[in-house]
């Protein structure tokens, strides 16, 4: 566990939502150091709300289908009442991003430039990043039709639309039938009107890092590699590694973009090296890993937003595996498990044993949070009941919150900066 300064102040945290595994995880954080948190959220029972560490959740617009109603609650929460912090925990960011001044003015918050930011939202413009940095991905073309799109297709391959989070816009492609799907799928949810890039597969083992950084430095660093997948491309299982030249190669994207706050990035390594960069989030992606490995990400998040320059902080500890429960059961579900599978899994996971044994759990701490058991007992329960349930639970989580196209289009119309 990671102990507070002999000056420790605490301070009050509004989060931007809380249905996602990386707000959950943020809550823990923030809570083990004696916090104050709040969240906003469309949903009654977000995954959130099941902590002891949140003093109250505040229901608003859903950003996905109101992005100016979701806007306004948030400016109104913070005129009514103090926040030392409004931290973006997700696509929220991109919002903010645009009105950072007026908020800025009411509450502590750590965001680049809109500018910067929108370019690490999209998968293609990052790409454009590490090409001008002469940075290692998978080789890539972007494309602004079907024709183009088929013409760059060679199998194995992988389809993205620039825009998309949790899997979402991504397309696993071995051949012709399995193009036309993604086509079909991309034409359906509107993306065909975007940029969509093609990639070569890579064979390997995914990885991903997570960052602060204060106007372009890189203050805290932590990597882990995903041992096994739950839902959405979500980790189930993850390990601690150190990665130096992944270090290195983001600290050059945060100086470039003069990058304020968090960031994150996935990337391949294979047999025969790497990384080869696949994805960016412009947010903090689930730091409990990093908290449990010894580097205190939403703390370096907290000063920053309040305007301070930290020092840098040490890598964390290599080889710390933790895991996720949640994704661990709707993963063997997805995968095919049957009823056996998930007791057996259940069994492991709390017997510490398997995959599991040395893990410690990131999402749901029962130790010390003991309401984070409700959502993980009715997630066991119901895919023990129906296994098939996985799809429409693991969905959930990509939900109101979330941006789309006509909620970027909507923010881009109608909300002026500050």
């Amino acid at each position: 566990m990671i102990a507070n300064s002999n000056n420790f102040r605490p301070l009050r945290v509004l989060l931007s939502e809380g249905n996602s595994t990386s707000a959950r995880e943020a809550v823990t954080a923030l809570g083990l150091a004696g916090h104050h948190v709040e969240i906003c959220d469309p949903a009654r029972f977000c995954l959130a709300r099941f902590s002891r560490f949140v003093a109250r959740a505040h229901r608003c617009p859903p950003m996905r289908d109101d992005p100016v109603g979701f806007l306004h609650f948030v400016e109104d929460l913070l005129a009514r009442q103090r926040f030392d912090v409004l931290l973006p925990i997700h696509e929220q960011g991109f919002l903010f991003a645009k009105v950072q001044g007026r908020l800025a003015a009411r509450t502590g918050i750590a965001l680049p430039d809109f500018a910067n930011y929108r370019t690490l939202h999209s998968k293609a413009s990052f790409s454009r990043v590490l090409a001008e940095l002469g940075l290692p991905q998978p080789e890539t073309r972007i494309v602004s039709s079907v024709q183009a799109l088929r013409a760059a297709a060679h199998y194995p391959c992988v389809v993205k639309t620039a825009i998309g989070t949790a899997s979402r816009g991504v397309w696993m492609v071995s051949d012709e039938a399995g193009l036309e799907r993604a086509v079909s799928e991309i034409d359906a949810a509107g993306g065909l009107a975007g940029e969509i890039l093609v990639q070569a597969w890579i064979a390997g083992a995914t990885e991903k890092a997570q960052a602060v950084f204060c106007r372009g430095e890189l203050l805290g660093f932590h990597a882990y590699r995903q041992i096994a997948e739950g839902a959405g491309g979500g980790d189930a299982i993850k390990r601690s590694v150190r990665r130096d030249q992944v270090r290195a190669d983001l600290a050059a994207i945060g100086r470039h973009l003069d990058w304020h706050g968090a960031l994150s990035i996935d990337f391949i390594m294979t047999e025969q090296g790497g990384p080869f960069y696949i994805d960016a989030n412009p947010r903090l992606v689930e730091p409990m890993a990093a908290y449990l490995a010894g580097v205190d990400l939403v703390d370096l998040l907290l000063k920053v937003s309040l305007g301070e320059t930290p020092l840098a902080v040490p890598d964390g500890c290599a080889d710390v595996t933790t895991h996720q429960a949640m994704q661990a059961l709707l993963g063997t579900a997805l995968r095919g498990g049957t009823r056996r599978d998930l007791f057996r899994t259940c069994r492991d996971l709390i017997r510490r044993r398997g995959a599991y044994a040395g893990s410690v759990e990131e999402l749901t701490p029962l130790k010390f949070d003991r309401l984070s058991a409700v959502p993980l007992a009715m997630t066991a329960l119901l895919l023990l009941l129906s296994p098939e349930l996985a799809q429409p639970l693991s969905t959930r989580g990509w939900g109101a919150h979330l941006l789309d196209s006509n909620s970027i289009r909507t923010i881009d119309r109608d909300i002026a900066p500050a």
